[in-house]
């Protein structure tokens, strides 16, 4: 019965986590599909280049809670059916794995930065907030969002190994978890490493409103210099 309540629980968070918040909250608020613009990813950095902060934020808001909420949820009401600390690491990682290849968008999805932070305040408040910090930290100094999610990959694992001896309680499926989606998450961002290689990447507030003016001007009319 425990692995029948856990599949549950996995299916679920990997359902939550198709919930693609970029193209409900951008429908939701009139503007131009993510998907057509920019970076053309569906997450909030791509929102923002809409023009809209508030979608920008809502949508961090609600792709990060995806990924907490299962956990948590597990966390809280788990033990009495018999889901542990390898449950809490299933349905974070299905919460990821949804956000990345969503069912209700055609497996067309983001590249779970937001979703990842979420699972991983989930796993531990002190773990999000410092993977989290450094985020803020690269992107301030250095205005790549790319490069401050790449830093922030890299060095979960590290914080969960390394100081969570010291703060908090580690799991060896918890570990395994994080080390997992750090590597999908670097993988998704593949093209923005190349990019920031050749130096052409897109800094954080450049452009905001270009792209999807772009996206929503009609052809033929653009302004001749």
């Amino acid at each position: 019965m425990p692995v029948a309540y856990s599949f549950a629980a996995v299916l679920a968070a990997y359902l939550l986590g198709s919930l693609s918040f970029a193209v409900v909250v951008s429908r939701a608020m009139g503007l131009a599909d993510p998907r057509t613009f920019g970076s053309k990813n569906p997450g909030a950095t791509n929102v923002l280049r809409s023009g809209s902060k508030v979608a920008a934020i809502v949508t961090l808001l609600l792709d990060a809670a995806k990924g907490w909420l299962p956990v948590v949820l597990v966390r809280w009401y788990g033990a009495p059916y018999g889901l542990e600390d390898g449950t809490q690491a299933l349905v974070g990682l299905a919460a990821f794995v949804g956000h990345l290849w969503p069912i209700f968008f055609r497996f067309q999805g983001g590249k779970g930065v937001a979703t990842a932070l979420g699972v991983l305040v989930g796993f531990s408040l002190w773990l999000g907030l410092a993977t989290g910090a450094t985020w803020l930290i690269v992107a301030f100094f250095f205005r790549y969002s790319s490069l401050a999610s790449l830093a922030s990959a890299l060095f979960a694992p590290v914080y969960y190994v390394l100081v969570g001896g010291v703060v908090w309680d580690t799991e060896r499926s918890i570990a395994a978890a994080i080390v997992v989606m750090s590597s999908l998450l670097a993988w998704r961002h593949k093209e923005n490493i190349a990019r920031l290689i050749k130096g052409t990447e897109s800094s954080l507030g450049s452009k905001k409103g270009a792209a999807n003016s772009a996206a929503v001007a009609p052809k033929g009319r653009r302004k001749r210099h």
